[in-house]
């Protein structure tokens, strides 16, 4: 039976923050995801969030479910499951008392994530200040300093430009070029090429005066890794699908960037943990 006093509270449960989630289970520790009500995860063979939808998700070796109440998480943990309750302000935060929470919603911003939430509070990314808003913060850029420990300061602030894949950088990551709801004319996990429609994107009144679909193309050949789930409402400028040009990956498995920063959090919460006197170690 997994510790009482081990509970990690993970707010997000997209592609990134699954990742998370993987290394933080696999260790033992009772894990409880929090999400919103309409997930938008791009790379959804990959994100345990879809449980919020389907009532269960599985990714690689871990299995999660939507609860209604935190009185169903002990019954999850005891089967290996892990639980996610809707949940976007961390109201149960106070209940359950963790031993850390952790933000991984990856919003570019902070939603809410406070330093006295539990004794370890950790964060991935641009807009929290290590040492004000929590803990910890984790660098989420690609490159040298991925997965990079910040205990004093704050993380890259966001660019706006996708790291680079196999060459690829900005044209693999496709926006919404207007607002509507969002229809598959391609699958998740399907090898498309330029110039082909893999979506469109329908007026949020159809039948209306005036009601158009916009069809939008895959601007490179690849494999169509990532697209938001059908019937969600998008906002122009929203991204809403990812080309990996890599043809030959699977596309449900959680990626080496997700990897890296389950790995970091992981570290960051066990240095917290037994290390807060080791200041040696906390640079800017």
């Amino acid at each position: 039976m997994k510790s009482t006093k081990s509970i990690i509270i993970i707010r997000g449960g997209g592609d990134l923050a699954t990742g998370v989630v993987q290394k933080f289970h696999r260790s033992g520790f009772k894990v409880l995801i929090l999400e919103t009500q309409t997930p938008t995860a791009i790379r959804r063979g990959a994100a345990l969030c879809e449980a919020v939808y389907d009532g269960t998700a599985g990714v690689e070796d871990i299995i999660s479910r939507k609860i209604k109440s935190i009185d169903e998480c002990e019954g999850c943990w005891q089967e290996d499951v892990v639980p996610l309750l809707i949940d976007p302000s961390g109201e149960v935060i106070k209940k359950l008392k963790p031993d850390a929470v952790i933000d991984a919603i990856i919003a570019k911003r902070n939603l809410g994530t406070t330093i006295d939430m539990a004794d370890i509070t950790i964060a991935l990314g641009p807009g929290f200040e290590a040492g004000a808003d929590v803990h910890a913060v984790i660098e989420t850029k690609r490159g040298n300093d991925l997965g990079r420990l910040i205990f004093v300061g704050r993380a890259i602030p966001d660019t706006g430009v996708p790291g680079e894949i196999a060459g690829e950088s900005s044209r693999r990551v496709i926006h919404a070029p207007v607002a509507g709801i969002i229809k598959h004319i391609k699958q998740i996990g399907s090898i498309v090429e330029q110039g082909e429609a893999i979506f469109r994107i329908d007026d949020i009144k159809p039948g209306g005066r005036g009601a158009k679909s916009v069809k939008v193309q895959a601007p490179l050949n690849g494999l169509l890794r990532g697209l938001l789930r059908e019937g969600l409402q998008v906002h122009k400028g929203m991204k809403v699908a990812d080309i990996d040009p890599r043809i030959d990956i699977d596309w449900r498995a959680i990626s080496d960037k997700a990897r890296c920063l389950g790995g970091a959090a992981l570290e960051a919460y066990l240095f917290l943990k037994y290390n807060k006197q080791g200041a040696r170690y906390i640079v800017k």
